[in-house]
């Protein structure tokens, strides 16, 4: 056995980069599984760790303040972690076991979790500095968007996935003039298909949404002199708004990972047991593309619920090895909209064959499933969350479509 693979084995240095959910779950499973040794946890943020689901919802109506969205109390004190808390991860020397950090600083580890998660991306010929353009992805984000909502403005959201989604809904709940655009004809299209897709545009319209679909914003479409004024659309029409909010996807945060050694792809690619290409390095949350056996498939899952589960998987890997168990979940997902709860777990993707078997979609409370190659591919429910329950049990057995629709009949 060489001395880097001892080392690696039997680590006594681990840095976290990434002080997410992730992150600091991360370092939770750690100390939950006996590490003592030295724990330094990296964030791009000045924030001690904190709950990203209501920065779209409570916090951005002003109904909480940001401490409560706090992910512990003790301020992480009782794991006994090295903060580096303002600090980016810039470099990093894989051979070398160091990472070098946006103040010159240099750490030297034996394993490390990554866990950079994912930046919002923008519209191509934007301007960053205007005035009244904004993204929605941290604490300050939503501060600076909260602030900019207490003047009454005229808003505009450019993306109908999840976050522009919820973003609208807040922006409408706060009394305000909303428009979302869309390329695709109805919301949510690629992630959950044209028939769900035109009951979430529904669902908008309903609660005063104005939602132009099939048309986006131009390059160098976000027009004004030092702040937002108007939006130039490709089916030539222009919206004039106070405030633009980008909700168009994210990216993940692996450009400091160039030249490492560590294979790209999509995020950083990662086996069955969340580990890298390089020995000793694990990746947790968004910024992971690992190998999923339970559907045979690679992805990479930008919720909440995969970000805790895969940081404690992650952690047992770093510590147990080979003996570790694969990663292998069910995906789940969820979004607050309007005061509708929409829920799916499972892979669905947008060509899936969809059933609507429960409920009454005009009422926004049903249950649908959704299936391929013979196959329970995946369930979204409307306001049912026993139903999600129920059916994302099936899909942990890998339960047959005709099994789910025969599980659906005799339920009612």
């Amino acid at each position: 056995m060489t001395e880097q693979e001892s080392v690696v084995s039997a680590p006594r240095d681990i840095i976290v980069v990434g002080a997410s959910l992730a992150g600091l779950r991360a370092c939770e499973a750690l100390r939950h599984r006996g590490f003592d040794g030295r724990i330094t946890l990296v964030g791009a943020e000045e924030h001690l760790p904190y709950d990203r689901p209501p920065l779209s919802k409570e916090v951005l109506r002003g109904e909480w303040e940001p401490d409560r969205i706090a992910l512990r109390r003790d301020g992480c004190d009782e794991l006994g972690l090295v903060l580096e808390l303002g600090r980016r991860a810039v470099s990093l020397d894989t051979a070398g076991r160091r990472v070098e950090l946006d103040d010159g600083s240099r750490h030297d580890f034996d394993a490390m979790v990554i866990a950079t998660g994912a930046a919002p991306r923008k519209i191509p010929g934007t301007t960053d500095g205007l005035s009244g353009l904004y993204t929605l992805r941290t604490l300050d984000d939503a501060i600076g968007l909260r602030s900019a909502f207490e003047r009454n403005p005229r808003v505009v959201v450019v993306g109908a996935g999840f976050i522009g989604a919820e973003v609208a809904a807040s922006a409408r709940k706060l009394g305000l003039d909303v428009t979302m655009i869309e390329p695709q004809p109805v919301p949510l299209a690629h992630a959950l298909g044209p028939a769900i897709g035109e009951i979430c545009a529904a669902l908008h319209r309903d609660h005063g949404v104005q939602l132009r679909l099939g048309t986006g914003v131009e390059a160098d479409g976000i027009e004004g002199h030092g702040r937002v004024e108007s939006l130039r659309l490709d089916d030539g029409t222009r919206i004039e708004a106070d405030v633009v909010v980008l909700g168009i996807g994210v990216e993940p945060v692996t450009g400091w990972l160039q030249g490492s050694g560590i294979e790209l792809g999509n995020g950083i690619v990662c086996d069955s047991h969340c580990r890298t290409s390089v020995p000793g390095i694990v990746a947790a949350g968004d910024v992971a593309h690992w190998y999923n056996p339970l559907f045979d498939e690679a992805m990479r899952v930008e919720h909440w619920s995969n970000a805790v589960e895969m940081a404690g998987a992650a952690a047992q890997t770093l510590l147990d090895g080979d003996s570790a168990a694969p990663y292998a979940p069910v995906p789940n997902v969820w979004s607050d909209q309007h005061g509708v709860k929409i829920q799916t777990a499972g892979r669905i993707r947008a060509d899936d064959r969809m059933e609507i078997v429960q409920g009454d979609p005009s009422e926004y409370r049903f249950t649908a499933l959704f299936g391929r190659n013979g196959r329970l591919s995946g369930v979204l429910t409307f306001r049912r969350p026993r139903q999600l329950i129920r059916y994302s049990e099936m899909l942990e057995q890998s339960a047959s479509w005709e099994e789910a629709l025969t599980v659906a009949r005799a339920t009612g």
